[in-house]
């Protein structure tokens, strides 16, 4: 088995301060992790969740993926991210599986992971993320 269980469920939001908030308010929830990656055009806080997260995330800039997916969709929730041992070997097995890779390769993610994505046109209408910690 690759998958050794759930990384993160992403939200996208369009006040990440806002949800933030929210899910204090909500649930007691504080954040873990919070930070800007700029390859991506994102922003995120991470709320712990046993040992998975519930991930905010905005967009910073116009092309951002979640910036486009908020304008099409609105809020709500865009990727589950799936934690693997080997994300090249995960990576790998799924495209061979048929699935259609986003990233060619793993590459740097957040909180020092490594990650990769697989479209949800190959992966039966869901975004996934591979993390590696």
């Amino acid at each position: 088995m690759l998958l050794t269980e759930i990384d993160h469920v992403a939200i996208a939001v369009h006040d990440l301060d806002q949800a933030v908030a929210f899910y204090r308010s909500a649930f007691g929830a504080t954040v873990a992790h919070r930070e800007v990656v700029e390859r991506d055009g994102v922003e995120e806080a991470l709320l712990k969740v046993a040992d998975s997260y519930i991930q905010l995330t905005t967009g910073t800039r116009d092309d951002s993926a979640i910036t486009k997916f908020l304008a099409k969709r609105g809020e709500g929730i865009h990727h589950v991210g799936y934690r693997v041992d080997d994300c090249a070997a995960a990576l790998e097995a799924m495209v061979a599986a048929g699935a259609t890779p986003i990233d060619a390769e793993p590459r740097p993610g957040s909180r020092g992971t490594t990650v990769a994505f697989i479209h949800p046109k190959g992966a039966h209408g869901t975004l996934i993320e591979l993390v590696q910690e």
